[in-house]
């Protein structure tokens, strides 16, 4: 059996070879590659990678797939591997994987040899590839993105995990008319990694805020004015952390911690809510813990956010909203350069199957080109 060497940039797809056993080994037994690939054995020894060499990539070969190693175009280093399996050849469609050994990350390989990979394998017979990468794998998403892939959606509990249980899968397709350029994103990242004015600092939500996120929002006046007001379980408290950048990358929601730059200590959380691309509107939200409060902060987020939407993003028209009884919310959003638009009746889901009204406010690109921002607090 051979395989055509694909050449990529800065990358050459080859096939395996039985000297390949050992970096093999220990790409697939590192904990990143153990915690998205649960199908493999844990640990993972040069006998697996002896018999993966041997029995596995020949098995794919006689289902339809391919399996290639990529190697250093130079040295000939063994610095992951890619290939597509789960051929459908009615609908001329394959599923493509890959994994990169730790020595290899952040140089971009994963992304040269997807790019090759897909080129080729769209040009030869495939005309639908899917990726799918677990939510809590942005590097992934981010390799898929840059690779001409597009978000297609999330397949529920499509990966079986090391425990019991199933993992829904983000799935990622590119079509042989697609033109393999990097997809656009609706939200580009931070300048950066973060926002500030000196006083206080918004950087992307993570997974290390968990316990942060949920001291927050478990706060009886935040969940009031939550939608629903119920308070959030611990549950959805991780996946909000874990998955924040898979919904970054989306172009869906910005989720963002507010710092106060003094300490360094988290003092709230601001929200950006891209719901309706196609009228170009968005929506914040915000909430702050009771000991940052009344000293501007939310003020400050507010305006630093908005900055950014209109100077970086495609939105128009930024909204948010407070109940007619917080007086407070209102204010912040007034001093944040918004102006009041509408009071819409029974609008929000309320306690007990209540329905609660909601002042809507707004601020436009020109509303900050006309006043200016104004941090005074």
């Amino acid at each position: 059996m051979t395989i055509a060497q694909i050449n990529g940039t800065g990358v050459r797809l080859r096939a395996f070879r039985a000297d390949d056993a050992e970096a093999l080994a220990a790409g697939f037994d590192d904990p990143v590659s153990q915690r998205f690939l649960p199908q493999m054995p844990k640990p993972f020894t040069e006998a697996h990678a002896d018999r993966y060499i041997a029995e596995r990539v020949a098995a794919t070969f006689a289902e339809g797939g391919v399996l290639y190693a990529i190697a250093d175009p130079e040295t000939d280093e063994l610095l992951g591997g890619i290939g597509f399996d789960k051929v459908v050849a009615a609908r001329r469609q394959a599923e493509v994987g890959y994994w990169v050994g730790p020595w290899a990350r952040r140089r971009g390989v994963a992304g040269a040899a997807l790019r090759a990979l897909s080129t080729h394998a769209l040009s030869h017979g495939l005309e639908r590839l899917e990726l799918l990468t677990h939510w809590d794998n942005p590097v992934s998403q981010r390799v898929a993105l840059a690779a001409g892939f597009t978000r297609e959606g999330v397949r529920r509990g499509a990966e079986p995990g090391r425990g019991d249980g199933r993992e829904d899968m983000i799935v990622f397709t590119r079509l042989a008319t697609d033109s393999g350029e990097p997809t656009p994103r609706l939200l580009p990242g931070l300048p950066g990694g973060e926002l500030t004015d000196g006083v206080v600092r918004l950087r992307p939500l993570g997974p290390g805020d968990t316990t942060f996120l949920g001291e927050l929002l478990g706060l009886p006046d935040v969940v009031a004015t939550s939608v629903p007001p119920v308070p959030p379980t611990p549950e959805r408290i991780r996946q909000r952390c874990f998955r924040a950048e898979a919904h970054w990358l989306a172009g869906t929601r910005a989720d963002l911690v507010i710092e106060d730059v003094a300490t360094g200590e988290p003092a709230g959380d601001i929200g950006l809510y891209y719901d309706d691309p196609g009228t170009q509107q968005a929506m914040i939200g915000y909430s702050m813990l009771p000991a940052y409060r009344g000293k501007g902060f939310p003020t400050r987020a507010a305006q630093l956010l908005s900055l950014w939407v209109f100077a970086e993003t495609d939105v128009a028209r930024l909204i948010a909203g407070a109940v007619p009884s917080n007086a407070g919310s209102q204010r912040v959003l007034e001093k944040a350069g918004f102006h009041r638009e509408a009071y819409l009746r029974s609008r929000l889901p309320g306690p007990d199957g209540t329905r609660s009204d909601d002042v809507q406010f707004v601020l436009l690109a020109e509303d900050l080109l006309t006043e200016g921002p104004r941090l005074d607090g």
